[in-house]
């Protein structure tokens, strides 16, 4: 069977599937009883398809604005705006309505723009202050909602019960049952009156309603866990001016008028204009698919909503916010696209598909079997000719029961049961600081062999502090204020001033005042603890940046390894200010301060006391920097590059990250599953192998290596290579690219890589599972990954992986219990029907065996939690069987079981029980029913461990277990003695019950003496 599946239904993988291989598995899946249901939770390809056509509409549209616009730029000269705004806009205080700061932006309409002014004239129509921002008075505030709307998209609202309970009622099976039970009714009326002859159909009709409304129940309660996830999934907060003051909002408080603050891999949240910024990149692919990176700046100020910011940083006025943006539109039909299906639901879908198959087969011989049974008796009494309602009767039952052993055949329950373990999962693992992106994540790490985590802030704690500090060639510590007071007491004023004016000036993050009035540092937490660091040095960093011009910016990225800033300083000219990886930025410099305050050229001893410095910080696990200036002066145009040499070194710092509680622990963890851990990072090396020592990641056997020296191995030395890999410093993210590349084809692991900025995002996608950061993490980082790890610690990792296992193995529990059901109620029923000529199992009866195994045994089985003992057994990896040898096992032993139990009740159960009567026949089935479902009560426990005995261990913990046992007994006992005329059973005497659940019971020694039998 496994063969079959991975030819058939193994071509969708846990990401990046082909259309055509989604499209594939569908149109093999031709024995469905409820299409609706089955492929609720998979992706809607033809609203994909749309997508791509809005994509390419935009594409076209966006291309063909900007060549008008630009060819209109000629004959604008002149013109004056004869444009008034509506008089609700100017009675709110504004200027200019939404839909003309649509058509500007949208339309990239650089005629308009020039008309209404540029985009200063444009703030002030908005009643915006270039300084201040947007005043947050209620009044105000709801003004501008009423006038511009709010940037919020079109979402599909989750359907309401009544709607999950006409799906239910499509399953084409149950209409089939229906249409019997209605034509039951209508002959039973006629024949025997009213209420006995109407109780067989009422009793069908019952059981339909019956598994119509747990199942729409179920299904109900899975939808509004995914509404959850997904409001989960778009929380997004940027960083605004208002009042004054910035302040961190989510995108869906946005306003036309607000100033955003945007920084490299940030989520363009509004289409909006460019106010002010350097080197700024934008990655437009996602709204026109087109990849080519477009610059922003104030001579094309357009910026488009959904959009990512790849180089720069930028300040934006927003004008269009919603669905009257481009991205609002996509959105709206891509939340309709859906999810990917994930490899188990396709897998499980070809399972259901096999046994349909069977089903069917084994249905038609039944009715076959049984019709023929019965005009045979009518030709050997010589009444073939005439027919009585009581026979027609009898044809409609065989025929209901041909049609229930479809029901109870094709295991509709399967690929659902993947889609309540996942819904259930990524709701708990939610609460444990994971947020799952993608369904087949879930699953996908639960076969994980291999994680290659960041160092900061996913094994570190990211809360920085300056510790250590070089300058002018002297070494001390300056935690505190007074150290670092006594510091800068022995520094030369000069050197405390360029220092002073390279932290402040050179930098990604800002001091601001916040809403309490207090001094608030922003920028990552390196940035914040140089800032921190020049106010402890009595530095003023409002006076600092307004005594220069900023000219130029670099901003920093993973892939140089350093940043830079040219400043315009009056009465001095140009001077070049670059910081980043020591040993990069000190390898640019040929001169230094010395102790005097004098810029003096590096010497060999300088240079070697330098880098023993670096090493010195390094070794005791501190993160070290180096800042460096360089005179230009008095020419320099901003279009040029920053030089690469000729800098003066200022300083050497080392931060001090400290290694976060319990990721030793988590190491070990992931080490006893089976699962190898390196450590990524662009740190300096020595700081990379003290952090992996501590960390339990390096170990005696292992090999740390730098990206320079990864990159230049031929392919054959990486394939020796990359196995032994533990640490990889200074990589850049190319580097890690292609090891995570090596470890999926050339050693066929199964990856999880961690991530945090823009230049992860082709590591993340390119591994099985990505793993972004939720704090430190960019929204690209993010968009580009499966798992969103909400508090950056590395011990969430195990966790995902615990839960990931636990899907699995929960799932494989529930097809080795339904499986068995199955062959036994398809054996029965058929061997039954040839043998005997009636089947011992009626449509109702069966109809709740299915719902025991279906739904109820979903819930049951899926939703059970993880335990520690998940993280003591080795990964599936990649080559894993689904339905393994000891599954096999148990099905064929625990079907062998309970086919003999119900044979022998059959053939010998009237003499075994003493029964004779008229009644006997119906006790005998009653018993036969009861026994059967008992059997199946005991499986259910038994499959909670497939090769452990003890499957008691933690069943009390799993209230969704014990709640369903408990009212599949008691409903059990309901049917049995009071339900009797609807469901053809019989109320039994207390021993009769006894010899039931004793004969069901037997079940769990034969499963523990099945389990030491060893299979490989």
């Amino acid at each position: 069977m496994e063969s079959y599946l991975n030819e058939n239904f193994g071509d969708v993988k846990a990401k990046n599937s082909s259309e055509e291989a989604l499209q594939r598995w569908r149109k093999l899946c031709w024995v469905v009883k409820n299409p609706k249901r089955r492929f609720r939770f998979t992706a809607n390809l033809s609203k994909r398809f749309e997508a791509r056509a809005i994509r390419r509409s935009n594409q076209e549209k966006f291309r063909l604005a900007v060549l008008v616009s630009q060819a209109a730029l000629q004959f604008i000269h002149g013109l004056s705006s004869d444009y008034t705004p509506p008089e609700e806009v100017t009675a709110a205080g504004f200027q200019i309505c939404a839909d003309e700061l649509g058509s500007i932006v949208e339309g990239h309409d650089f005629k308009k723009l020039k008309i209404h002014g540029g985009v200063q004239s444009i703030a002030g129509k908005l009643s915006t202050s270039i300084t201040n921002g947007i005043s947050t008075a209620d009044d105000a505030l709801n003004r501008r909602k009423e006038i511009y709307g709010i940037n919020k998209f079109t979402e599909t609202k989750v359907p309401g019960f009544w709607i999950f309970v006409w799906e239910a009622l499509h399953d084409m099976t149950l209409m089939i049952l229906a249409v019997c039970a209605f034509v039951s009714l209508l002959v039973g009326i006629i024949m025997e009156g009213w209420p006995k002859g109407a109780h067989d159909g009422l009793g069908i009709v019952a059981s339909i309603l019956l598994v119509v409304f747990v199942t729409a129940t179920s299904d109900y309660r899975q939808s509004l866990q995914f509404k959850d996830l997904d409001t989960e999934k778009k929380k997004i907060t940027v960083q605004v001016t208002r009042d004054g003051q910035r302040q961190k909002i989510s995108i869906y408080d946005l306003v036309p008028g607000d100033f955003v603050h945007l920084a490299i891999g940030d989520q363009v949240p509004a289409d909006g204009l460019f106010i002010s910024g350097f080197s700024l990149l934008i990655n437009e692919s996602s709204l026109t698919g087109e990849s080519e990176p477009v610059h922003v700046n104030a001579e094309n100020p357009f910026l488009l909503s959904g959009t990512k910011v790849q180089d720069g940083s930028c300040k934006m006025l927003v004008t269009t916010v919603g669905m009257r943006t481009q991205w609002g539109k996509l959105m709206a039909t891509l939340s309709e696209g859906g999810d990917d299906e994930t490899p188990l639901q396709v897998k499980l879908n070809g399972v259901a598909t096999i046994i349909g198959k069977l089903g069917l087969f084994f249905a038609a011989v039944t009715f076959s079997v049984l019709v023929q049974g019965l005009f045979s008796l009518k030709l050997r009494e010589g009444s073939h000719w005439s027919w009585s309602g009581d026979e027609a009767l009898k044809i409609l039952e065989f025929f209901a029961v041909a049609v229930t052993i479809v029901v109870v055949a094709v295991p509709e329950g399967l690929p659902l049961a993947v889609t309540l373990s996942l819904a259930f999962a990524m709701k708990k693992m939610m609460h444990d600081k994971a947020l799952v992106r993608h369904l087949a994540a879930c699953e996908t790490m639960g076969s994980a062999t291999t994680i290659c985590s960041d160092k900061t802030g996913t094994l570190t704690t990211n809360h920085m502090t300056l510790v250590k500090a070089c300058i002018c060639g002297k070494i001390k510590e300056v935690s505190s204020t007074e150290e670092t007071s006594c510091f800068c007491s022995e520094i030369p004023n000069f050197a405390v001033r360029i220092l002073l004016q390279s932290i402040f000036n050179n930098t990604g993050g800002e001091i601001v005042r916040n809403i309490d009035d207090k001094i608030e540092i922003l920028g990552t937490p390196t940035e914040a603890a140089l800032l921190e660091f020049g106010l402890l040095l009595g530095g003023d960093f409002q006076a600092e940046q307004e005594a220069s011009k900023i000219v130029k910016v670099e901003p920093f990225n993973s892939a140089k390894k350093q940043m830079g800033v040219v400043l315009e300083i009056p009465g001095v000219g140009f001077r070049a200010h670059s910081k980043g990886a020591s040993e990069i930025v000190l390898a640019a410099c040929d001169k230094f301060i010395d102790s005097n305050g004098d810029v003096v050229a590096l010497d060999e001893a300088s240079i070697n006391h330098l880098k023993d410095t670096i090493d010195n910080f390094a070794s005791e696990a501190l993160r070290t920097l180096c800042l460096a200036y360089m005179e230009l002066g008095s020419e320099f145009s901003a279009e040029s590059p920053l030089p690469s040499k000729g800098y003066t070194c200022i300083a050497i710092v080392g931060i001090k990250d400290p290694v976060r509680p319990g990721v030793k622990e988590s190491v070990a963890i992931c080490k006893s599953a089976g699962i190898s851990v390196r450590m990524v990072t662009g740190d300096n090396i020595n700081t990379a192998k003290a952090i992996a020592k501590e960390c339990g990641i390096l170990t005696d056997e292992g090999i740390a290596i730098e990206g320079p020296v990864f990159r230049e191995k031929s392919e054959e030395e990486l394939q020796k290579l990359i196995p032994n890999i533990q640490v990889m410093a200074r990589s850049s993210p190319m580097d890690k690219h292609i090891l995570v590349k090596h470890l999926r084809t050339g050693l066929e692991e199964v990856v999880a890589v961690t991530g945090d900025g823009t230049n992860d995002a082709p590591a993340l996608h390119e591994a099985d599972i990505g793993l972004a950061m939720g704090i430190a993490g960019t929204e690209v980082a993010k968009e580009s990954a499966d798992v969103i790890i909400m508090d950056d610690n590395f011990s969430t990792i195990p966790t995902v992986a615990k839960w990931g296992r636990s899907i699995y193995v929960n799932i494989q529990k529930f097809v080795q219990f339904q499986l068995t059901v199955n062959i036994v109620a398809l054996i029965v029923n058929f061997s039954s029907a040839c043998l005997t000529g009636n089947a011992p199992l009626t449509a109702v009866q069966l109809l709740w065996v299915n719902m025991i195994m279906d739904t109820l045994g979903a819930l049951a089985l899926a939703t059970e939690p993880p335990n520690d003992d998940l993280m003591k057994r080795s990964p599936v990896g990649r080559k894993g069987n689904f339905i393994s040898n000891v599954m096999w096992r148990n099905i064929m032993g625990q079907s062998l079981y309970q086919f003999v139990i119900i044979w022998f009740l059959q053939t010998r159960g009237k003499a075994f029980f003493h029964l004779d009567g008229e009644d006997s026949d119906l006790i005998l089935n009653t018993l036969i029913f009861n026994s059967f479902v008992f059997c199946q009560v005991f499986n259910e426990i038994n499959s909670r461990e497939m090769e452990k005995i003890n499957v008691f261990k933690g069943i009390l913990r799993n209230h969704v277990f014990v709640a369903v046992i408990t009212c599949t007994v008691i409903f059990q006992i309901i049917i049995i003695q009071f339900l009797g005329a609807f469901a053809n059973t019989y109320p039994l005497t207390m021993q009769q019950w006894i010899a039931s659940i004793l004969l069901g019971f037997l079940g769990m020694p034969i499963a523990a003496a099945l389990k030491m039998i060893p299979v490989e």
